[in-house]
Formats: structure tokens, sequence, C-alpha cells
């Protein structure tokens, strides 16, 4: 299994609006996507900071995800919250229980 890892930093005063955004927008594309298992989406309202977690099948999964577009189509949807650039990261999942 492989997760993709987005690390935000939203306006704080917005942070409650990105959050539904998500859980209305981005949650019911992602269930639609190839290899797709799961998400977390972590928050401290107060800073703003947060990350994004999507868990996919294989790396493989996950990179077709980006390279369709769909990625960075969600990304658009938050272009205003955002305080500082998002940064994503990949890594393979070693343990779960």
């Amino acid at each position: 299994m492989y997760a993709r890892v987005t690390v935000i930093n939203v306006k704080p005063d917005k942070v409650d609006e990105a959050i539904a955004l998500y859980a209305n927008s981005v949650v019911p594309a992602a269930k639609s996507q190839q290899g797709f298992i799961g998400l977390y989406l972590l928050s401290d309202k107060p800073t703003g900071k947060g990350m994004a977690i999507t868990m996919w099948e294989s790396e493989m999964d996950a990179l077709a995800n980006e390279r369709s577009r769909y990625y960075q189509e969600q990304l658009v949807k938050f272009i205003e919250f955002f305080q500082s650039p998002p940064i994503r990261e990949g890594y393979e999942i070693s343990v779960r229980a």
C-alpha cells in the first residue's frame, strides 16, 4: 500500500470552510479513483496547519491518479484558502494495524 501526504497551511478563518469543501467535494471524487483505499484529513484549527492523507493500493495507482490531473483539480478548489503552497509527499505504508 502507498500513502500520499499533502501538507497544507490554510488561513485560520477559512479552516471550517475548507473542511466542508473537502468533505463534500474531494471525498466523493476520491472514492471513484482507481486503487483508492481511504483518506484522512488532519487539522489544527487555531493555526490552519493540516495534512490530507490518501491511501492507495499501490504507488502506481497514486502516480496514475496524479498523471490524470485529478490531484491538481482537487488542489485548485482550495487556492483561496491556502496561506502557502501545499507540499506533496509519498510514502510506502510499512505497517497498518
